[in-house]
């Protein structure tokens, strides 16, 4: 199967590098750093890891990663598997192969990487973090009748299948609102546990800081419960 990955990166010089070259090129086609916005050299260092580099000007995690999305839809040969990955070295690349596993087995349409099953260093999961994923995965195993451990950022899915779920919440809720339309369609869905580390450098845009963590857990709780007031 043809595997492309994205990786959504803002400012992420000192890590880029080293997460494009980690990844195993004997299964992945192209991987596709988009450049949401960044001030520092992290496009450039990407291309000099290998990445095809994309810019998206809009901020927003959803926003980078539908910028990938679209280019592999104008491939002349799409790929069959989407990977999304990020790119301040928490993600270990080495999980890859087992990430996609299922899905090259035909035993799934969508792999999670959880950290909460997995291993995650000391510090690298913020009390926020850990309390935000489990609330929202509390709510969509209330609501959808789910069954993930975590929303982690490292995570495979079957291209069509991808494109099947429109997504439309482009902030930090795109990845919840992408394992709340797995739940409802249904996708066939299994996690896998992945390791995860502390980023290499400077502070997470998202939990890293209070402003971060505060609006990251309210746009993913208003993603769950609009959803879950919606479905049919």
């Amino acid at each position: 199967m043809v595997i492309d990955l994205i990786i959504p990166a803002r400012n992420e010089e000192d890590a880029i590098g080293y997460s494009v070259q980690g990844i195993d090129q004997n299964l992945i086609r192209e991987v596709i750093v988009v450049d949401n916005g960044s001030t520092d050299t992290t496009a450039l260092k990407a291309t000099e890891a290998g990445a095809t580099v994309l810019t998206e000007s809009r901020p927003g995690y959803g926003y980078a990663c539908m910028r990938g999305i679209q280019y592999c839809r104008q491939k002349e040969v799409q790929p069959d598997i989407i990977v999304f990955m990020d790119g301040d070295g928490s993600d270990d690349p080495n999980d890859l192969s087992d990430l996609v596993a299922p899905l090259l087995q035909g035993n799934a349409d969508m792999v999670i990487g959880s950290r909460l099953a997995g291993h995650a260093e000391d510090g690298s999961l913020t009390f926020p973090q850990i309390f935000g994923n489990r609330l929202a995965c509390f709510l969509m195993r209330l609501f959808f009748n789910s069954s993930f451990t975590d929303l982690g950022p490292f995570r495979a899915i079957r291209f069509s299948r991808l494109l099947e779920m429109n997504l439309t919440e482009m902030k930090y809720g795109w990845t919840v609102e992408m394992q709340i339309k797995a739940a409802r369609m249904p996708i066939k869905s299994v996690e896998v546990p992945v390791h995860y580390r502390n980023r290499w450098a400077g502070k997470s845009k998202v939990s890293g800081t209070m402003r971060g963590s505060v609006l990251a857990g309210y746009r993913i709780l208003a993603v769950v419960f609009r959803q879950g007031l919606w479905r049919k």
